[in-house]
């Protein structure tokens, strides 16, 4: 009797030490910078904030990214520390407080990935029209592909006029890179994978870079871009257009018509009383008040300014107010090192980056381009002005006043935005693949229908945006306990696809419809509403090919 007292009470004292040490000991990983502490959760290790640059404030606004100052001890990353300032919307629900300080990214992985296990790493750069978003927005969790046994990274990239500035003053001082500094951070978190995620259990030799709308255009520019060579081996771009980015700007040269970035960020400086472009106008601009800086560049105001006015030049042009449309600061400019030139060139010359693609639209996606006429806007399209016009006068009518119920006078331009989102999302796409395929790079080309029951039958096409939850398969995180049965199977689907391709540079694998590769035809995987993934014939088939010989016309 004493004996098994005495063993009972060893065992107790024995799970009483196993309570108190034998927990699993939080995740601690070295980096160049220190070492950094994470957090397990759910059979996965999480590290939120994790600095990859110094905080671009002060003397560093508008500088290239600078290293992170080295730490003693070890840092603790648990938490999504700062989204970049931007002016908040209902499109992005941030989670966190907005700063200047905001170069920060963060990591999932399995907690088996040991230092050297080389497993593959996806990095996510998050959509937003350059000025919204960040990554602590709930459903760009990426624990579903860390299931997958996929290292995943998201990054903060600086938005808006800290991201995207070029005040004469700037070009004056020579202090480095001026302009795309939101990509100047992408591409140095970009080398912090390199430096560091070996350490994280993730192969720098096997990274895919995967982005949506500002953030699908953010990897054609890194496709296209001479800096990044060597620092991805597979890209997926989901609605960022392929030909031309929907606002590219010159540096300097301007015209009334179509400013340069140095005159509409002067413009703005002198809205705030900075005149001159020499050491003390510079000075001048640093000392601007963050949420000065982000004044104006509302996503929602952008858009909805932006359509309004593109739809009043075509209309009028006579009129054009400059003020109306000024080519606002948030968007990419051509720099000459970084951006060279528009996707569409650099991909028909061979030069951008050979990697697999996936590339693709959502069915209810942007319109932002459109034929230079809205009085005849058919005369785009040559001699297949009259096929143009019996393909989009009738057949999107309906489906398009849904989407426009309540907008008034864009009723009247019904067809033209059909053209419209064929020409900005769903024949670029097609451009790329089309490009990359014939260069001898596999490519992907899929469209995503599919919306959450719950959303039904006012929203029966899923919009700009609306794949994202799917994607990472985090539907709970959008749309709370009404998610179904159907809902949770057409975002495995998509998780499960997007992460095959993240392991095995190829989206297929068992279980799932095959996915052919994009042989030039006009057919795709189509997520759809009723029948999961189907491939076959583009359903916008008829009106992208009317685009695509318009375009090819226009630029041979």
């Amino acid at each position: 009797m004493q004996r098994r007292m005495l063993i009972m009470t060893v065992c107790l004292l024995w799970l009483g030490v196993t309570a108190v040490f034998g927990q699993d000991a939080a995740p601690t990983v070295t980096t160049e910078s220190g070492d950094v502490q994470g957090i397990t959760e759910n059979g996965l290790d999480v590290f939120k904030g994790i600095p990859y640059a110094a905080p671009p404030v002060g003397d560093l606004r508008w500088r290239e990214p600078q290293p992170v100052e080295p730490w003693t001890g070890v840092l603790e990353t648990i938490d999504f520390v700062h989204d970049c300032m931007q002016q908040l919307t209902d499109f992005e629900p941030i989670q966190t407080t907005l700063s200047e300080d905001c170069l920060y990214l963060n990591v999932w992985r399995p907690t088996y990935a040991d230092p050297g296990d080389n497993l593959p790493v996806m990095v996510w750069i998050h959509g937003g029209g350059f000025v919204g978003g960040g990554t602590s927005i709930p459903f760009y969790d990426g624990s579903a592909f860390a299931r997958q046994g996929i290292v995943v990274v998201s990054m903060n990239y600086r938005l808006g006029r800290f991201g995207f500035f070029a005040h004469p003053a700037l070009i004056t001082a020579c202090e480095g890179m001026v302009g795309n500094f939101g990509y100047m951070d992408q591409i140095a978190a970009l080398r912090w994978v390199q430096a560091n995620i070996p350490n994280f259990g993730g192969d720098p030799q096997k990274v895919t870079i995967i982005g949506e709308s500002a953030g699908g255009a953010s990897v054609l520019a890194l496709l296209t871009s001479p800096l990044t060579d060597g620092l991805f081996q597979q890209a997926m771009v989901m609605s960022g257009g392929g030909r031309q980015p929907i606002i590219t700007r010159a540096m300097t040269g301007g015209t009334a018509q179509a400013p340069s970035a140095d005159q509409v960020d002067a413009a703005f400086a002198a809205s705030l009383g900075i005149e001159g472009e020499d050491a003390a106008a510079l000075a001048a601009l640093r000392a601007i008040p963050a949420e000065d800086l982000a004044a104006g560049l509302d996503l929602s105001a952008v858009l909805q300014v932006g359509l309004s006015c593109r739809i009043r030049e075509l209309t009028d042009p006579a009129n054009y107010d400059p003020a109306c449309r000024p080519g606002y600061s948030g968007t990419q400019i051509i720099d000459g090192m970084i951006v060279t030139d528009t996707p569409e060139a650099i991909i028909r010359s061979g030069q951008a980056h050979n990697v697999p693609i996936i590339i693709g639209s959502t069915a209810a996606d942007l319109f932002e381009f459109f034929p230079p006429s809205v009085t005849d806007p058919y005369s785009y399209f040559g001699d297949d002005a009259g096929a143009a016009r019996r393909h989009y006068e009738l057949p999107f009518l309906a489906r398009a006043v849904l989407v426009l119920r309540g907008q008034g006078e864009l009723r009247d331009y019904i067809p033209l935005l059909s053209i419209g989102a064929d020409m900005t999302m769903h024949e670029p796409a097609r451009f790329v693949a089309r490009e990359m395929t014939a260069q001898g790079q596999p490519a992907w080309l899929y469209r995503f229908t599919y919306t959450a029951e719950s959303t039904r039958p006012e929203s029966e096409r899923q919009s700009h945006a609306g794949e994202l939850p799917f994607m990472f398969d985090a539907l709970a995180a959008k749309y709370g306990d009404v998610v179904t049965a159907s809902d949770t199977q057409a975002a495995q689907a998509f998780n499960t696809y997007v992460g095959n391709f993240v392991k095995f540079g190829n989206p297929n694998g068992s279980g799932l419809p095959l996915w052919p590769m994009f042989d030039g035809q006009f057919n795709l995987m189509d997520f759809t509403l009723e029948d999961g993934p189907v491939y076959g014939p583009d359903p916008r088939a008829d009106g992208i090919r009317l685009v695509e010989r318009a375009a090819d016309a226009q630029n041979p």
